[in-house]
């Protein structure tokens, strides 16, 4: 990607967030907290495919670490198996984590 279609890319996006906030800022005659609620659970479900994503991107790179560890030493097939296990343990527990305040969040919308 070239640095013109960077920029264009972080333009239309500035301008997509921008436009999307118009309404967030609106003052209604009345009760925000339909709206609030609103806000708040598609903000939860946003952060958590957000931090699934990231996971996602992070267990690849710990599977992609560990086959070229056993494709250039086979001997250490075991301890870099152990070590990639505990690894996608942890991210998932983060993935996990990211789930369960998602629930909190939810959960607290009335």
């Amino acid at each position: 990607m070239n640095k013109l279609a960077r920029l264009k890319y972080v333009g239309y996006s500035t301008l997509a967030l921008a436009l999307l906030a118009i309404p967030a800022m609106a003052q209604a005659g009345g009760d925000n907290a339909f709206t609030v609620n609103a806000s708040k659970a598609i903000g939860a479900g946003i952060g958590f495919g957000i931090a699934a994503g990231f996971a996602g991107i992070g267990q690849g790179l710990v599977g992609k670490g560990a086959t070229e560890g056993v494709a250039r030493n086979p001997g250490a097939a075991g301890p870099v198996q152990k070590i990639m296990i505990i690894a996608l343990a942890l991210i998932e527990s983060l993935v996990l984590f990211a789930l369960l305040i998602v629930f909190v969040v939810v959960g607290t919308v009335k």
